[in-house]
């Protein structure tokens, strides 16, 4: 099977639409989100739709957590808060449960998913080097998890030790682990402002990552005219 593996959507539906797009080019036969469907652009509701039509496993993000409760919003900074409180106003009560319901970690075809780390799964933690890997390898009971919320591709691989490295083709090697950033569809922060994403064959062992130009100005348009914050159409030229 071929995996099309997504997260960090954030509402934009012109790189999510690409990255589907894309998915069907490269010959994939099922689709995995990795959570925060929503937060940051202006098509929370769109992607959302454009998510359960796939009928696919999806793990709850933080954007997704925070969108669908009336939990406090001090722990944000104000950028994310102000995005956060935007979205509320857009979704539907319907939307908001099937957001707050969805899982914090899954296992498909036997490899794991998660937003964020598997050793608190709903701390809301970054894995941002080599130690925090090794956090989450210890909880990690397959070979492999994919996983997202820092918006950078990385993947970090356990054998003897741990390392970390950018990747653009991983071949899985018998008796390593490996952690996977898929990066983000919606809003990178690799200093590339293109829609990441990864192809996993499972017969081949091997994981892609897909990199894709989109049509930015359309994007940046919508937040602008929401009265989203314009600083949130700024920073996705620079994939920051």
């Amino acid at each position: 099977m071929r995996f099309a593996i997504f997260g960090d959507i954030h509402a934009n539906l012109e790189a999510f639409e690409i990255v589907l797009a894309d998915a069907r080019v490269q010959r994939c036969t099922a689709y995995i989100c990795l959570g925060d469907v929503v937060g940051y652009n202006a098509n929370p509701r769109e992607c959302l739709e454009l998510v359960q039509s796939l009928k696919c496993p999806v793990v709850k993000g933080n954007h997704d957590d925070y969108a669908s409760s009336d939990n406090s919003l001090e722990s944000f900074n104000p950028l994310a808060e102000a995005a956060i409180q935007w979205t509320r106003d857009q979704l539907n009560s319907s939307e908001k449960s099937w957001l707050g319901a969805l899982p914090l970690i899954s296992e498909i075809n036997g490899f794991m998913i998660v937003h964020a780390t598997l050793e608190d799964p709903g701390g809301w933690s970054y894995v941002l080097n080599q130690l925090d890997a090794a956090a989450s390898f210890s909880k990690q009971a397959t070979e492999l998890c994919f996983f997202g919320h820092t918006h950078a591709p990385r993947a970090y691989i356990k054998d003897s030790s741990v390392v970390g490295l950018p990747f653009e083709q991983l071949v899985l090697e018998p008796g390593k682990k490996y952690f996977v950033n898929v990066g983000s569809v919606g809003q990178p922060r690799d200093g590339d402002w293109r829609a990441a994403y990864v192809v996993f064959d499972e017969e081949r062992r091997t994981i892609r990552l897909r990199r894709l130009t989109y049509d930015l100005p359309k994007t940046q348009e919508k937040i602008l005219s929401s009265g989203l914050p314009p600083r949130l159409a700024d920073r996705l030229a620079f994939g920051k």
